[in-house]
């Protein structure tokens, strides 16, 4: 009993209490690398709700929430550690403190015994407030979409079916739906029923969105090959082993090759024999050319990082610069203030330049639309290449400084869910590993080329051209839980300014003597 009691005490005081929130933040990232572990991010948010729930006072709720999103953006970005050094522990703090308010509102509707209608409540305002707080750190300035806890259902086809309707923004919420269900389900007895209740009406809405949903039907193939050099010192090596694999496609009757990030290290204008040598490739393989350009160019000032299509004759005129780049990575946000990050990791010597717009790309009868790197995280960039008619979505990358790291695995799983919102097939080639390709439906279409791999594989990839809901109508879920925190705002907004009604004082009758009198004071 006393080693109980002094658990207590422990627990309660600020900072141990802070660091249980910010290890149950981590919890959730398990689910990413490992496919077998995707249903542990329907419990891993129940150990975290628990603890906020209980907070004595709003401020330890908004602290225990602060340190869970701390924790989970340390887990979910840990592999940066190498490149950012101790700079990832303060983006961390910074990015964590957008779940100081989750851990508010999860003590407001969840904490000591809720009624019925507070638990119904938290059931659509915690989830919508988590993908407040998504939206709010896909911001690319603030390092983009990576880890968004929708993505943990990358490997379950139903979920990808859901993808369709509402995009990864739909799967964040049901992820966290059902954490909020089942922990009032264990920590709040009187509100069972609604708790039940929810996670029954939301398994017969998840059911009718998977049966309403439209499929991919599949309306043709094309060959795609991906050429992954492995890992080359210089930018030389790693162009001469990407025109061995290449010419090891000759006769094999495909319709594109793609390479991965970075794949040429010189600009074509300024090399224009790395063109031609390309173009032979081309001409020799029957098939057009991606590459990736990392260099400065020779038409216009800056580094730009650039898909260029070559086909027989040299580039076909069709390019893409690269619109959303890493923060740090690519680019220092504020470098006048920020420039010291330089010194103490491999954060970008020199700003990278922008591109303007997405552009699709015509290579044979194929309407192709390019993305680089962590642009694949983005929802709305596929979604939009899509309507602009794309009939395949291509990623090209580059994890080469995170080969010892489960960043390769999570990046190729990401265009799983690019393919299933979009209804169209994603090309994942990169220089290193891992390389992939998913059909329309997101399912994965042959083996992956793992890290360090060294081959050009050839791909039979499914074509589909159908509308998917998300692409028709975007991404609602945001709009709606954006909707339902308005919703919450005004109500306790009128609850707060609302006068509380002072009446007149009751008319109580003078106590009286047993012969009628009034009596006397007591003095």
């Amino acid at each position: 009993m006393r080693s109980t009691r002094s658990l207590g005490r422990l627990l309660d005081s600020p900072w141990p209490r802070s660091g249980a929130a910010a290890f149950a933040g981590t919890l959730p990232v398990l689910a990413f690398p490992a496919p077998a572990l995707w249903w542990f991010a329907y419990v891993a948010l129940v150990p975290w709700i628990a603890l906020a729930r209980t907070a004595p006072t709003a401020r330890r709720a908004a602290l225990d929430g602060w340190c869970g999103g701390l924790g989970f953006m340390v887990a979910v970005h840990h592999w940066l550690l190498p490149s950012l050094h101790v700079f990832i522990f303060l983006i961390a703090a910074l990015l964590g403190a957008l779940w100081a308010p989750w851990g508010l509102l999860v003590r407001r509707l969840l904490g000591g015994t809720p009624s019925p209608a507070r638990a119904f409540a938290a059931l659509l305002v915690l989830p919508s407030t988590w993908l407040a707080v998504e939206l709010v750190r896909s911001w690319q300035g603030l390092g983009g979409p990576w880890g968004m806890l929708g993505s943990t259902q990358w490997q379950v086809g139903p979920a990808l079916r859901l993808a369709s309707v509402g995009g990864v923004w739909l799967l964040s919420f049901l992820v966290v739906a059902v954490n909020v269900a089942l922990a009032v389900l264990i920590s709040v007895p009187a509100s069972r029923v609604p708790a039940v209740a929810s996670l029954l009406a939301t398994a017969a809405a998840t059911s009718a969105a998977y049966a309403w949903a439209p499929r991919a039907d599949v309306d043709g193939r094309t060959r795609i090959a991906v050429v992954q050099p492995g890992v080359h010192n210089g930018s030389e090596q790693r162009f001469a082993r990407e025109e061995t694999l290449t010419r090891q496609l000759a006769g094999r009757d495909v319709d594109l090759i793609v390479w991965g990030e970075s794949s040429v290290g010189h600009d074509l204008g300024d090399r224009p024999d790395l063109a031609r040598a390309i173009a032979a490739l081309s001409r020799e393989t029957g098939a057009d050319i991606l590459v990736n350009v990392d260099a400065r160019r020779s038409d216009r000032p800056g580094i730009y990082k650039s898909s260029v299509l070559i086909g027989p004759d040299g580039p076909t005129g069709d390019r893409y610069d690269k619109m959303r780049l890493v923060p740090f990575g690519e680019y220092i946000p504020a470098r006048a203030l920020l420039g010291w990050a330089t010194s103490v990791g491999k954060a970008a010597g020199e700003d990278r330049h922008r591109g303007s717009e997405q552009v699709v790309m015509r290579a044979g009868h194929l309407r192709i639309g390019p993305l680089i790197c962590f642009e694949t995280a983005f929802p709305d960039m596929g979604r939009h290449l899509t309507e602009d008619g794309a009939d395949v979505l291509l990623g090209q990358s580059a994890t080469s400084s995170f080969q010892h790291s489960w960043a390769p695995e999570q990046h190729a799983s990401l265009a799983a869910l690019r393919a299933a919102e979009t209804g169209r097939p994603m090309v994942h080639a990169t220089l290193t590993g891992v390389s992939a390709v998913y059909g329309p439906d997101g399912e994965r279409v042959g083996p992956w080329l793992g890290t360090g791999a060294s081959a050009a594989r050839v791909y039979d990839v499914p074509l589909a051209h159908g509308v998917t809901p998300y692409v028709r109508y975007g991404d609602w879920p945001v709009h709606g839980a954006l909707l339902v925190l308005a919703v919450l705002g005004v109500t306790e907004g009128v609850r707060a300014l609302r006068p509380r009604r002072t009446g007149p004082e009751p008319l109580v009758p003078r106590a009286r003597t047993a012969r009628g009198s009034p009596a006397r004071p007591v003095r």
